[in-house]
């Protein structure tokens, strides 16, 4: 260090990106979607060069176009106002994801008119989002029976998940069992956490069914 630089400590201070709380959500926000999409044109990469098995890249793939959706959101604004503009902001060089997030399907899965992939897409997202408001506290049957009536739903269109798939009986079960219950009426701290199991067990259940499929 020269004694020029003793002289101005400042130049030694941490440099802050944000300067308070809005500013700090925004970068994180950028960096979630920094990350789903260079995660996405890793996985296209990894399939190309047979890597990852298909089974192992339509699981993977439908996920993480879920979880770019849910990214983007966050991001889009005046400055972001689509995609494209957040790439060349930051210059990645990510082709294949976008080729993929425009298509919004995996390669693998046929262009079905998005029937299949957006029913895919729709029971993650809903898988998530139940489990999400769970861990928050929220409880009430009213707040929680129309996003189980929309994954049960859904569950039913997907062809190819079969009749007896357990995950679906289970999540059947818990809607019959709020149906019972009052609009304002509230799950048990047991229940709560008896659902939260089923779910993550019909959760895991349905990816490792996309991934034998």
């Amino acid at each position: 260090m020269s004694v020029s630089d003793s002289s101005r400590p400042e130049l030694f201070e941490e440099m802050k990106l944000f300067r308070n709380a809005r500013e700090r959500e925004k970068y994180d926000n950028m960096a979630d979607l920094f990350a789903v999409i260079t995660t996405l044109q890793q996985l296209e990469k990894a399939y190309i060069r047979d890597c990852i098995t298909a089974k192992e890249y339509t699981a993977a793939c439908s996920k993480l176009l879920v979880q770019y959706k849910a990214a983007f959101k966050q991001v889009q604004s005046d400055e972001f106002p689509t995609i494209e503009s957040f790439i060349s902001k930051y210059k990645l060089d990510c082709t294949a994801a976008l080729e993929r997030i425009k298509e919004d399907r995996p390669i693998t899965i046929k262009d079905d008119k998005g029937n299949t992939s957006k029913c895919i897409a729709d029971i993650v997202s809903l898988f998530i989002t139940i489990m999400d408001k769970l861990r928050l506290g929220i409880k009430a049957m009213d707040e929680l029976h129309p996003d189980l009536r929309d994954l049960y739903d859904t569950m039913n269109q997907l062809s190819l998940l079969p009749s007896d798939f357990e995950g679906k009986a289970k999540v059947g079960e818990w809607l019959s069992q709020l149906d019972a219950m009052q609009a304002s009426d509230e799950l048990t701290d047991q229940q709560v956490r008896q659902l939260l199991f089923d779910l993550e067990s019909s959760y895991n259940a349905f990816n490792k069914l996309l991934h034998n499929t």
